[in-house]
């Protein structure tokens, strides 16, 4: 995980494409013993592709060679199990402010 943009920017490398997506660090939790990250993509106003919908992104935080490396998460019971843990935080985070 790279932190060139500051600390709630960090750059991913996409495996399959190679290309660099930035993506602006939301919010973190644990779950089952697992670390899980929550994201935003970075999309600047002049890109043609801004008028698309970007939703929330969920990497799974793993230590490879005693670094953090984020993870897709394959198991869509998982990836769904996950997504409402963080729901249900962001909705107690909004409610007690």
């Amino acid at each position: 995980m790279s932190e060139d943009f500051g600390p709630n920017i960090v750059t991913v490398i996409d495996e399959e494409t190679g290309e660099e997506i930035e993506l602006e660090f939301i919010d973190a939790l644990e779950y089952n013993g697992t670390v899980y990250r929550a994201f935003f993509p970075m999309v600047e106003e002049d890109d043609e592709d801004s008028e698309d919908e970007y939703g929330l992104i969920i990497l799974k935080a793993e230590t490879e060679n005693g670094e953090e490396i984020l993870v897709q998460i394959e198991d869509e019971d998982e990836l769904n199990a996950v997504y409402d843990q963080f729901m249900e935080q962001f909705f107690e985070d909004e409610e007690s402010n």
